[in-house]
């Protein structure tokens, strides 16, 4: 499986995923693809999206954690890596 979370993709680039993809959100992307694909798109994605996109790639892996988590530019949300798992920091609001 293949998360893509971006902050502003360029539209042709948009307009492509689209076509791989369902996007239940404005520039969220989920698709269940073979590895081999995962790779070709995150290539495409690496290739095609300036810096500004902030683009969050999430792609499951058969091994532990089960996933890998890559960045293109900077995100609106953090990422940490604690002992090898990665994991995306969410800040808390009070009320």
């Amino acid at each position: 499986m293949l998360v893509v979370v971006a902050n502003d993709l360029p539209p042709a680039v948009r307009g492509r995923m689209k076509l791989w993809f369902v996007e239940p959100k404005p520039n969220v992307f989920v698709a269940g693809i073979k590895d081999s694909v995962a790779v070709t798109v995150i290539d495409y994605l690496y290739k095609h999206c300036p810096p500004e996109s902030g683009v969050m790639i999430f792609r499951s892996l058969p091994g532990p954690p089960g996933y890998e988590i890559r960045t293109i530019g900077p995100t609106k949300k953090a990422m940490i890596n604690i002992s090898g798992l990665q994991l995306v920091i969410e800040t808390l609001k009070s009320h």
